[in-house]
């Protein structure tokens, strides 16, 4: 059985788990399905805004998507979600890839 399988399958058990959904949207999106992938991880924000690696995730595939107002959009979000959760790393992650993007 694939990892696809394997996450997609408990998925069918525990569909609202956030780490599952995150997990599926990386892989998804290494097998070059970013839409899907892009998808997922708005849902999984919609469902958990404090999830901070997702916003990193979902901003840096907008970008390679060239939706690069959107991914600001995102990774500005994320830059709040990382300062509530007192993750400075990822708020610094962050913020490099978004002063990137100009």
């Amino acid at each position: 059985m694939t990892r696809r399988a394997k996450i997609e399958a408990q998925l069918v058990d525990s569909p609202d788990d956030t780490f599952l959904n995150y997990a599926w949207a990386l892989l998804v999106a290494g097998e070059g399905e970013t839409e899907a992938a892009i998808q997922r991880l708005e849902w999984l924000l919609t469902k958990d805004e404090t999830y901070v690696a997702a916003w990193f995730q979902l901003g840096q595939l907008l970008a390679k998507s060239d939706a690069t107002a959107r991914a600001k959009e995102v990774l500005t979000r994320g830059i709040a979600a990382a300062r509530r959760a007192g993750d400075s790393h990822a708020e610094g992650e962050m913020r490099g890839f978004l002063e990137s993007l100009g």
